[in-house]
């Protein structure tokens, strides 16, 4: 009697080639002579409040405003970051920096 068959004897075997040392699969080289570009302040701000409607322990953040969340947040003793208060307070009636990133999806 031989050994068993598997269904990966069927495939054949491929050996993969070592790249450059320091490379890893996945990874770009940077572009020669191209700075990364700063964010400006509404990206910064924009990146901390998606920061914020992803950190789960402020609670749910759908069906209500960053605001509302904020609040509910503070509220409950969860010491929601100030930072986020404020960025919020200064931008009062738009939608990019009121909503969640989930305010388009249906409930």
């Amino acid at each position: 009697m031989g050994r068993k068959r598997l269904i990966t004897d069927s495939y054949p075997v491929v050996k993969r080639r070592e790249g450059p040392a320091g490379h890893s699969k996945g990874e770009l080289a940077p572009e020669l002579g191209e700075e990364p570009q700063p964010l400006s302040v509404d990206e910064a701000e924009l990146e901390l409040l998606r920061q914020f409607d992803l950190a789960w322990q402020y609670g749910p953040c759908t069906g209500i405003t960053r605001l509302q969340r904020w609040h509910r947040a503070e509220q409950m003793g969860l010491e929601p970051p100030p930072e986020v208060r404020q960025v919020l307070q200064t931008h009062p009636g738009d939608p990019r920096f009121q909503c969640s990133l989930w305010h388009l999806y249906p409930l």
